[in-house]
């Protein structure tokens, strides 16, 4: 599976109206994910269809990012400053809505049915007499997935469903960053080694969220606590101009050796998109095996990060307990409203 371009967190509705239901799933569902819980379908239809235009909003922040950066400015900087201004409000978008369709109000499919607008992923559970409409609903591409309720380890089986559907890229925002990439840059991407390499180091490393960038070639990532970092990517066949580079800046003949065999990357890239002085030499990997690239991992300086209060974990732990109705969205920063 090729290293997604675009990740980030979304949160998790589920609407069912046996509360008994729902609190169940609000104990078993992992801790790390931003969960709704609503028992009638008004309420939960209410939230999704406020999301589209707050989404669109972000999409053309991210647009105006890139349009900026065709003139001439460094994506490393605006990004960073985009996570900074936005503070948490991009977390508190859905993204997989999951409904019984069994209600006494409205079925599970006239719920979904009234989200026009709203493009995340839509999970059915359906008892045993519903899941021929719920077969013919998936045929029809109304829903991405249908799980019976009686399924055993009905919990193990939900949470690696939205698991999956979570971890599937944001179609529109990786088709825009996908713009800053080359043709090379994108075959390395595409590596089935490669991209399973970078995503155990994204693991590794507690990455919530991140963008894969083409100028300069890298990963920049967010963890939970809001600390940044870049990952500085460089293809095998551009080692050497990576060390001519080092050698206008000074760096010593064992320096420049390491940069040619790929045991350390020079930085100086990364500083200047920032405007940063000191470029310096960090450890690599050597990632692939048919195609090869080098990665280097450099922290952020703290005071260009979102830090504690733009994290993902203060996002998560202002919403308070798991209830019913959840609690009201995340306010837009000044200016974004």
């Amino acid at each position: 599976m090729p290293f997604p371009i675009y990740r980030r967190p979304g949160g998790v509705a589920f609407l069912d109206d046996d509360p008994a239901y729902l609190e169940m799933l609000a104990e078993v569902m992992p801790e790390h994910w931003h969960v709704r819980l609503y028992q009638r379908p008004a309420d939960c239809i209410n939230q999704l269809q406020q999301e589209p235009p707050r989404h669109d909003a972000d999409t053309w922040r991210q647009k105006e990012i890139l349009d900026r950066w065709r003139d001439g400015n460094a994506l490393i900087a605006q990004l960073l400053e985009y996570w900074r201004d936005d503070a948490t409000a991009r977390f508190d978008l859905t993204k997989v809505c999951v409904v019984d369709y069994s209600m006494p109000a409205m079925n599970g499919l006239q719920v979904l049915g009234e989200l026009v607008n709203w493009s995340g992923s839509r999970v059915l559970l359906t008892g045993r007499a519903d899941e021929q409409i719920a077969v013919s609903a998936f045929n029809q591409a109304l829903i991405d997935q249908y799980i019976p309720k009686q399924t055993t380890e009905i919990a193990r089986r939900l949470t690696d469903s939205i698991q999956r559907m979570l971890d599937e890229p944001q179609a529109d925002h990786s088709l825009a960053w996908r713009a800053t990439l080359s043709r090379e840059q994108m075959a390395l991407l595409s590596s089935p080694v490669i991209g399973r390499q970078l995503a155990t180091l994204a693991d590794e490393q507690r990455w919530v969220e991140h963008v894969v960038l083409g100028d300069p070639f890298g990963v920049l990532a967010l963890d939970a606590a809001g600390m940044a970092f870049w990952l500085q990517l460089e293809p095998e066949n551009r080692l050497e101009e990576l060390a001519e580079m080092a050698v206008c800046h000074g760096v010593d003949d064992a320096g420049l050796e390491d940069i040619r065999s790929g045991r350390r990357l020079f930085d100086v890239e990364f500083r200047l998109a920032l405007g940063l002085e000191n470029a310096g030499l960090h450890p690599a990997v050597r990632l692939g095996s048919g195609p090869v690239v080098f990665g280097a991992l450099v922290p952020v300086p703290q005071a260009l990060c979102p830090g504690l209060s733009g994290s993902y974990e203060l996002f998560l732990n202002s919403r308070g307990p798991r209830e019913l109705g959840d609690q009201p969205p995340a306010a837009f920063p000044a200016g974004q409203r």
